[in-house]
């Protein structure tokens, strides 16, 4: 099959690419770099050209107020833009519980696109992930001050990029779900206690004060943040990753 991948070039589409093309499929990279733009619709009618299936990756530049109308925008062109190329399978990725979290202006926009896509002409597959290990990092930044690192006790179910890209990849080759699939990584951990785990494992000496009002994460109440049952489990445990 030939994909349109688009946000093909970030941490998740690059790795899309790669194993749909493994498999034995044509997977096409677009992004901005490429000369895709998907706010004024720049290239996105010769992207998705023969398209049987399109993979969106892209996101919003901000996690603010601005975020949804970048939401808004890219999927009325990419929804129009497969009709017109007759695609017949359009992918998202999405977040673990996002429509759970109202606070939060990104969570909310990221609810929308589900929305978008669910209402629109092309029949879709939505994979929502949960925490990225790669991004445990910028969480432990937004709340750090000196020598101190705030975080709540939010529970977290970090999953890999590279497992998040599988399953990614795997859903976009089959069948249209008319749903969604989880996927999370195999242990859940309290964000204040994977912060500490993670500077000790960097060595780091920055301590982590519990604070339940602290950073983004503090707005997710319970285990929204958690995959339920029905989830797809990824093997990559947070110890075996930070090696």
């Amino acid at each position: 099959m030939k994909f349109a991948v688009i946000g093909g070039t970030g941490l998740i589409g690059s790795q899309v690419v790669q194993n749909l093309n493994a498999a034995g499929h044509e997977a096409v990279p677009h992004s901005l770099s490429t000369g895709v733009d998907v706010l004024t619709g720049q290239g996105v009618d010769a992207a998705l050209a023969d398209a049987d299936v399109v993979v969106n990756l892209t996101n919003s530049p901000t996690f603010d107020a601005d975020s949804p109308a970048f939401f808004q925008t890219s999927m009325d062109n990419l929804l129009a833009a497969a009709r017109r190329a007759g695609a017949g399978h359009f992918v998202i990725l999405s977040i673990v519980g996002v429509d759970q979290v109202p606070e939060l202006d990104y969570y909310r926009a990221k609810t929308l696109q589900e929305d978008l896509l669910k209402a629109g002409p092309i029949p879709y597959s939505i994979v929502r992930a949960t925490q990225f290990m790669e991004f445990i990092d910028a969480v432990l930044s937004w709340t750090a001050d000196g020598d101190t690192v705030r975080l709540p006790r939010t529970p977290i179910q970090p999953i890999a990029a590279a497992d998040v890209a599988a399953a990614v990849a795997d859903v976009a080759a089959g069948s249209p779900l008319s749903g969604t699939l989880d996927v999370a990584g195999p242990e859940v951990y309290p964000l204040d206690e994977l912060g500490r785990i993670t500077l000790a494992a960097k060595g780091d000496r920055r301590s982590v004060t519990t604070d339940d009002t602290a950073g983004m994460f503090a707005a997710a109440h319970g285990d929204v943040l958690t995959a339920g049952d029905g989830a797809r489990i990824a093997p990559t445990r947070y110890a075996d990753w930070l090696k």
